[in-house]
């Protein structure tokens, strides 16, 4: 037997690359993830241009959880105690944002048929002017300056300045041409119901550095002109209950310069009030 038999034996293996192969498809998915990202974001953007401030706060208002509970309830058993976290935020706008409210007091006095009536009376005048029911009284166009809401105190209808859209011309008390059909519509569709009127004009806060700050006279005087322009509309003045200027004590948005803070508040007042 040689010396070569106990040699161990090698085995050389040759791995053949083959140029071209498949690569896989990863970015395929990657890509139409993205288009399917930009498509949703440019829906996002144009539906918040199709929609009303009202209607995108109805949408809001859908996915939140708005069911009246008892703040002193210790029911729930979740972190908040059968509360949500939306619930002071959601409940008053509702008109039953306190306690106690006819859903949390079981001391709370029934609604009179009157008063179920003239509750039915304002809703209906709401869904007049939203169109919600499928019939609107108000364009596209006006629609989107007016915010209607049913408080304990009545219907307030909300009537606001929008960039580049302002109700009154610059800082003074003329209304513009928005503002005048507004409330001539208004005066025709509160002559479906004989509840009384407020009037609340509220403006936004003026720069520190104005020598004289005119927002009391400016909301006041606005209000006014707002009675007027709705008397001369057949509107009876024995409806006119009051007028009133905030001037910027209660502004609507977070911004107290912002212009949304520029608006009139036309209430229809409960029929106690």
């Amino acid at each position: 037997m040689s010396a070569q038999s106990n040699a161990p034996i090698i085995i050389k293996r040759v791995k053949k690359v083959v140029g071209g192969g498949h690569h896989g498809g990863a970015w395929k998915v990657a890509y139409a993830d993205f288009v399917t990202a930009m498509m949703a974001f440019f829906m996002l953007m144009w539906l918040l241009n199709a929609t009303t401030e009202k209607q995108r706060k109805g949408l809001a208002d859908y996915f939140s959880p708005t069911i009246p509970v008892m703040r002193t309830s210790g029911g729930g058993d979740g972190a908040f105690g059968g509360d949500s976290v939306f619930t002071d935020e959601t409940l008053a706008h509702t008109g039953y944002g306190g306690v106690p409210s006819p859903v949390t007091d079981t001391n709370a006095e029934t609604p009179s048929a009157e008063g179920k009536a003239e509750q039915r009376a304002l809703e209906d005048l709401k869904e007049v002017l939203t169109g919600n029911s499928g019939e609107s009284m108000v364009s596209d166009l006006a629609l989107r300056h007016i915010v209607t809401e049913l408080t304990d105190e009545g219907l307030v209808i909300e009537l606001f300045d929008l960039d580049g859209e302002p109700l009154f011309v610059a800082e003074g008390t003329e209304p513009t041409v928005v503002m005048a059909d507004l409330v001539a519509m208004l005066a025709k569709v509160l002559g479906l119901v004989r509840n009384g009127i407020a009037v609340e004009g509220h403006v936004a806060a003026q720069p520190v550095v104005m020598a004289e700050n005119t927002s009391w006279e400016l909301s006041g005087n606005r209000a006014g002109k707002v009675r007027e322009l709705l008397e001369g509309g057949t509107v009876p003045v024995e409806r006119i209950r009051r007028v009133t200027g905030h001037a910027d004590r209660k502004p609507a948005a977070r911004n107290p310069m912002a212009v949304r803070n520029n608006r009139i508040e036309i209430i229809l007042l409960r029929g106690k009030r």
